[in-house]
């Protein structure tokens, strides 16, 4: 798919048209639709689809088919196949769909248009159809196609009878003998239930028996020959039957020639009465085509926007002028005008009307765009990187034919170097003669452009009061990005306002705004208060130091109970020391402990402690592992 399409949502477009198209062929074209370049193509195509909306709001929607699968039918029968009751069935519902639009044609005939004329060249083949009619009903053969299948289903159907006749009568003369009340059929066999024990008083031949084994299914020997006499009917019925579908297939044979035509027509009408729908359902009318380089759209709309909340847009570019370069604020519809224009002169250039209320666009040769940021993660471009290069591969293709639609241009850099690079890309635009438009926020951009011959500014519409952008286009008139009004309204301080207006332009042109002091100059504009904190632990004075003072070894008096402990682990984060007392060890707090003697008056400097707190296995076992590797665990008491 065209990446351009993309960009211009024409892909969405195309989607739409296709769901409004029955055949797989009409919807393949569509997929594949490139504007064309051939303006005697292009206006045939326009003219079509002019026709085919009129003749749908005159005469209704067109009775086309989707037609699946019936080509490979005439095929087969050309092969000397011999179809299927259910597949003549839907060859014959083909062949209506054809005459029905036929008819339909001939109807749109009074409307004074060249497009029904098509009709004249569709071939229903009537015999065919006539024939599949009269002999396929409900995906079989019907009774009543030949008198020779009506005669032999008659008779199979009274010899059912008589066969179920002659078993109920056995049941009757039999009632202790049997297990039910009613004969089944098994196998094809009418049969009645016998008991087991009963089996031999019952003359016939058994054809089945219960899953226990006490019930078996006998076919009478009154009942016998009857079946004898069914199988010769059925088997006659089926030469029939059978008969009948290959001479079916040998017409639908004949005839494959002449329904490929009708068929090859009947996609082509598809597709063009899916242009029509699409017209109607988007609104849209003819446009003019040109080849002088000019634009003109009046009361124009994204197709995809929503009609009732759309504002439409005024454009026009050409004669004389060859670039427009549109200014305005953020969320103003910039890129919605330029998309706007793209979609619609893409829209034209493949035969379709465009959403406006007038239209003159000319054909172009090729649609170069660049809108949105084109980064690209997996190959590390920036949004600079991708527009430039998305803008050197537009000047490389560009030429006088072309139009050009730029978004942002000299975006995602320095300001002083990205208007610079502005600047030389319009200058090239310029000498290549292509149509294009320009958005950006530069204000050096709108003084080229002012001076610039061939180029004008446009602006889009802002209301600073509501904060509202207007979405309307005036072209002529350069634009303003309301930055600084937008920030005030959205409660940006006049202290940073200011600051902003003296970088920006080198003197404090911004004056405060009601509400504030003029001469108030804090150290933030902001309220601190309004975010929130983080809350630490708070301690006592001192309680941290105390907690931290106690060491190894040092001998404590542990309180309430005023016992004597040793400290085998120092204070954590929360004050909590680990005491040695006899036989345990326990966790008190800080604030519950007196020093008793400390470790230094009671041990030598380098003391082994682990003397005092672990177990002597646990001390042998770390004297031999620090010697060579030892099996075994070291336990934490």
């Amino acid at each position: 798919m065209d990446k351009t399409e993309q960009i211009i949502e024409f892909d969405k477009i195309k989607e739409a048209w296709g769901a409004l198209a029955l055949t797989q062929r009409a919807r393949e074209q569509i997929a594949a639709m490139r504007p064309m370049l051939s303006e005697s193509e292009l206006r045939t195509k326009m003219r079509e689809t002019t026709q085919a909306r009129i003749l749908i709001e005159k005469c209704g929607n067109p009775p086309l088919a989707a037609f699946t699968g019936i080509e490979a039918y005439f095929a087969a029968a050309q092969k000397g196949s011999c179809l299927a009751a259910a597949q003549l069935e839907e060859i014959g519902t083909a062949l209506v769909a054809i005459r029905r639009m036929k008819s339909w044609l001939e109807d749109g005939k009074r409307y004074e248009l060249s497009l029904p004329y098509y009709g004249e060249n569709l071939n229903a083949l009537p015999g065919l159809e006539e024939e599949i009619r009269m002999q396929i009903r409900g995906g079989s053969v019907d009774d009543n196609a030949t008198p020779l299948l009506r005669e032999l289903r008659g008779k199979i159907v009274r010899a059912e009878e008589k066969m179920r006749e002659r078993a109920e009568a056995v049941m009757r003369a039999n009632k202790e003998c049997m297990s039910d009340t009613y004969s089944t059929m098994r196998n094809g066999h009418i049969c009645v239930p016998v008991k087991k024990e009963y089996k031999f008083k019952i003359s016939g031949s058994m054809i089945d028996k219960s899953a226990t084994g006490n019930t078996l299914f006998i076919e009478p020997a009154s009942v016998t020959k009857y079946y004898e006499e069914l199988c010769e009917l059925r088997i006659d019925a089926e030469n029939e039957e059978r008969r009948i579908l290959y001479t079916l297939s040998a017409m639908a044979a004949d005839g494959s020639e002449a329904f490929r035509e009708s068929l090859r027509l009947m996609e082509k009408l598809d597709f063009i009465f899916s242009k029509g729908k699409l017209s109607i359902d988007y609104g849209c009318v003819e446009p003019a085509i040109n080849t002088d380089r000019r634009i003109v759209l009046k009361g124009a709309r994204h197709p995809l926007m929503d009609r009732k909340t759309c504002v439409p847009l005024q454009f026009s570019l050409g004669d004389g002028v060859k670039g427009i370069v549109i200014t305005g604020p953020n969320t103003g519809g910039k890129t919605v005008a330029i998309k706007t224009v793209a979609i619609s002169c893409m829209m034209a250039q493949c035969g379709l009307h465009v959403a406006a209320d007038e239209a003159d666009i000319c054909m172009n040769s090729n649609y170069l765009c660049d809108i949105g940021d084109g980064q690209n993660l997996s190959e590390n471009l920036s949004t600079f990187s991708a527009h430039i290069t998305n803008v050197l591969d537009i000047l490389q293709n560009v030429n006088r034919d072309s139009l050009v639609i730029l978004d942002e241009l000299g975006s995602g850099t320095d300001p002083t170097e990205g208007m610079g690079i502005a600047v030389a890309i319009l200058e090239e635009l310029s000498g290549s003669g292509a149509l294009y438009l320009v958005t950006t926020h530069y204000p050096e951009i709108k003084q080229y452009a002012q001076c610039r011959e061939g180029i004008v500014n446009a602006r889009m519409t802002f209301d600073r009061e509501s904060l509202r952008p207007l979405y309307q286009l005036v072209i002529g008139e350069a634009g303003e990005s309301c930055a600084f009004h937008i920030a005030r309204r959205l409660g940006m301080p006049d202290s940073m306002l200011r600051t902003a207006a003296e970088a920006a332009y080198g003197t404090p042109a911004y004056a405060p705004g009601a509400g504030q002091e003029a001469g108030r100059a804090p150290e933030t504009a902001f309220a601190s208060g309004r975010t929130p904190r983080i809350e630490k632990i708070k301690e006592a004075k001192g309680g941290s130091e105390r907690a931290r003072s106690f060491r190894r070894g040092d001998s404590v008096m542990v309180y309430p109970d005023r016992k004597i402990g040793i400290v085998c682990e120092t204070a954590n984060e929360k004050g909590v020391l680990r005491i040695q007392m006899p036989n345990k060890k326990i966790w008190v707090n800080h604030k519950r402990i007196k020093l008793h003697v400390a470790a230094a008056e009671l041990y030598p400097e380098d003391y082994d402690f682990s003397i005092i707190f672990d177990t002597v296995e646990n001390r042998k076992l770390r004297h031999q592992m620090e010697r060579r590797y030892v099996e075994g665990e070291i336990h934490q008491s």
